[in-house]
Order: structure tokens, then C-alpha cells, then sequence
């Protein structure tokens, strides 16, 4: 297998885009990240996007032609194929266009992600998530998707004694590292009053425990790593890609505390990085909500389970701590398109490791990783990134 690297990156702002469409997006997205890596159209083989419910939030299907139409690439005959693992549909893209170019079978290819959701009210929206838990065991007897992560926060909260106060530590934080984010959705700082003062959800999670609804695009391009010097000063290499997958619902899960996928995608990516959890300098996670990513620093190895909600009180997981979690402002402050969430988590890596995330740089950053969940913990991948 080769060694692969991503040689340009791009992104949109995230947020309410009511002015572009799915395919403007996608298209702006993907230009930025030609244009990042010196790439002209003739050089890419394949394309690979993540989209989770196009049909659902636009009513278009075929995603993988329209967005080759969109970029200009369907003269070429290029082949595009949409991937989809609901909120995990960004990380599988990336995740498939590594594998292709790893393997010998392509050597340029982008994997973008993309989401237009706010088209439809706020109840279909939610309605086109909650397809992404178990429809028969779980949404059909009412359960929502804040309702399911309640559950692993109720639990968490018993067993370890974890805190609100220490899950709305994570939304001041992320809000926080949002305000140092150009393409965030949400630019305000917040604190821990006003996280309890927002309206309930599904005790205990309130609104600002909950990730929005977003619309963006974002798009990488990937590279042998023999040649993306041709291409790019500072390729940043995948050195491991894990995928794992779990119960779809959570009451045939052995422990809801514990996102297994999470834990197995994550052995897999760092036996392939040959490193530890203690080796990485920054991290994106999938703070859905705001106990996942309580839940996902324990899962990924860098706290001690039923340590991941002092890990956000002491400010370990801030700017500046020992370990930065979500300096882009995670899904919470950054935005949430689903089918992009996981190739914006990977741009925010590259941008970090290419010493290129402005005010929210980490200092000396040589390892990262982004972390992509797919509904409740259905689907986990887990990509390790080197400077």
C-alpha cells in the first residue's frame, strides 16, 4: 500500500447559506482546493463525495454526477461516487479516496463532503437526522436523536459523576475557538449561564449542548506521497485510517457510556500510525453534541474514561492545554452540514499541520487527528495526520 497525502485543502463558510445552493457550495469548495494543491482538472482521477440526505434536504439524488457537472469535470468522464454514513459521510469519502490512492488504482483524487439543509423547516430537518438512528426501535417510539445522546449523558453523569456544568464547559470552549474562525457559523462567545439558561432539548442537553443545523461544503485533495511535493510545499500525510461500525441502535449496545465503534477505529488508525493517543497535538471529534465529545476524548484514548468532563473543566481540551480539542469550533460553534463535517474536520488538521490556522494555531503541531461519527456511534472513523 502507498503512502498517501493531502496536497491542497478547501472549505466555505458554514452557516445559514441561504444566498448559494448545494451545488454552488460544493463547487466553491472544490475550486479552493484545486487551487491549493496546482492542480488543473486533466490531473484528477476519481472524486469521491459525502453526502448523507440530498433527496431528503433538496430533493435531488445522483449526488456523485451532479457534483462532477458542478466542477466543471463531467467533459472529462472523471468518475464521482457519493458515499453516505449519515454524520460519518465526510470521514468515509476521505476514508475511500485514501484507500483508492493507497492501493495504485487512482493517484489524484478529491474527496469533498456537502449538506444544504436548512431548504426545509427545522421538524423535516430533524426528521431527515433522525434517520440516521434506528427508525423501527427508535424514532418510531419517539426517540430523537438529542433524546439518544441524553441517554449516554444520563448515564455518564450517574456513573462517573460527570457534570452539566462540565458538558457546557465544552460549548464555551468550542464557542470560544469558533471566534478565532473565519468559516464558523458561530462567532460569539458564550458562557456557562447562558448554555444553562438555553432552552431544554432532552435533559440534561439545552440548545447550546446541541450542534445546529448548518449548510456547507469542503473538499481535499490526496496524493502519493512520493509525489505530492510536485503539487504542495506542506502535504500533510495520513499515516492511518480506521473505520468501524457498531449497533445501529443503542439498546443492543454493550456499554452507552462507550462508543465502540469509536474505540476499534481508533486502535485501528493508530496501529497503522505506530503511535499513542498521547502523541497527538490537536484534535477535531464529533461534538454533536456536547457530551460527545466527553465521550469521544475517553473513547480516543486521551483521558481515562469518566475523565473526559474534568478534562473541559481544568481547560486541558482548550487553546493552549495540553491537548486542543475542536479549534475550529468543533460541529457545536463551526457548524454541522453533516455530509461535510468530517473533510472540514480533516481541512482543519491540514491547516494546523501546515502551521496555517492563524489565531487558533497550535504551536509546533506534528500529529493530528479527526474524528467522524455516524449517528449515535453506528459508524466511527478515525484519521491520523503528520506534518
Amino acid at each position: 500500500m502507498r503512502s498517501v497525502s493531502i496536497i491542497g485543502v478547501g472549505c466555505t463558510k458554514f452557516g445559514e447559506r441561504w444566498d448559494v445552493s448545494l451545488r454552488d457550495m460544493v463547487a466553491e469548495a472544490g475550486v479552493l482546493a484545486i487551487d491549493d494543491s496546482n492542480l488543473i482538472g486533466e490531473q484528477i482521477d476519481a472524486l469521491y463525495v459525502g453526502n448523507m440526505s440530498a433527496g431528503r434536504f433538496v430533493e435531488q439524488e445522483h449526488i456523485g454526477a451532479l457534483i462532477a457537472d458542478c466542477a466543471g469535470l463531467s467533459r472529462l468522464h472523471i468518475p464521482s461516487t457519493r458515499v453516505e454514513a449519515a454524520c460519518a459521510s465526510g470521514g468515509l469519502a476521505l476514508r475511500q479516496g485514501v484507500l483508492a490512492v493507497a492501493s495504485g488504482y487512482h493517484d489524484i483524487v478529491i474527496a469533498a463532503g456537502v449538506e444544504k439543509m436548512t431548504d426545509v423547516s427545522s421538524g423535516t430537518a430533524a426528521d431527515a437526522l433522525a434517520s440516521a438512528a434506528d427508525r423501527e426501535w427508535e424514532c418510531f417510539f419517539g426517540a430523537t436523536f438529542p433524546a439518544l445522546y441524553a441517554m449516554m449523558a444520563r448515564l455518564h453523569m450517574r456513573r462517573y459523576g460527570t457534570t452539566h456544568d462540565q458538558m457546557a464547559q465544552v460549548a464555551v470552549k468550542n464557542h470560544h475557538h469558533g471566534c478565532l474562525n473565519p468559516i464558523a457559523q458561530y462567532q460569539m462567545e458564550i458562557t456557562l449561564d447562558d448554555v444553562d439558561r438555553s432552552p431544554m432539548v432532552s435533559d440534561p442537553l439545552h440548545v447550546l449542548d446541541c450542534s445546529p443545523i448548518s449548510d456547507g461544503a469542503a473538499a481535499v485533495v490526496l496524493a502519493p506521497t512520493e509525489i505530492a511535493r510536485k503539487f504542495a510545499d506542506t502535504p500533510v500525510r495520513i499515516v492511518g485510517s480506521g473505520q468501524a461500525s457498531d449497533t445501529l441502535a443503542l439498546h443492543d449496545r454493550r456499554d452507552i457510556t462507550t462508543l465502540d465503534a469509536t474505540v476499534h477505529a481508533a486502535h485501528s488508525a493508530f496501529g497503522q500510525a505506530g503511535i499513542e493517543p498521547k502523541d497527538i497535538d490537536v484534535a477535531e471529534v464529533h461534538d454533536c453534541f456536547t457530551i460527545g465529545e466527553i465521550l469521544a476524548i475517553e473513547d480516543l484514548g486521551f483521558v481515562e474514561k469518566g475523565q473526559g468532563g474534568k478534562a473541559a473543566e481544568e481547560g486541558i481540551t482548550a487553546l493552549g492545554g495540553r491537548l486542543p480539542i475542536n479549534t475550529s469550533g468543533g460541529l457545536k460553534a463551526c457548524g454541522h452540514p453533516v455530509g461535510a463535517t468530517g473533510i472540514k474536520q480533516a481541512y482543519e488538521i491540514a491547516l494546523q499541520l501546515r502551521g496555517e490556522a492563524g489565531k487558533r494555531q497550535v504551536e509546533d503541531a506534528e500529529f493530528g487527528l479527526a474524528h467522524n461519527v455516524g449517528g449515535s456511534g453506528g459508524t466511527a472513523i478515525v484519521h491520523i495526520m503528520s506534518r
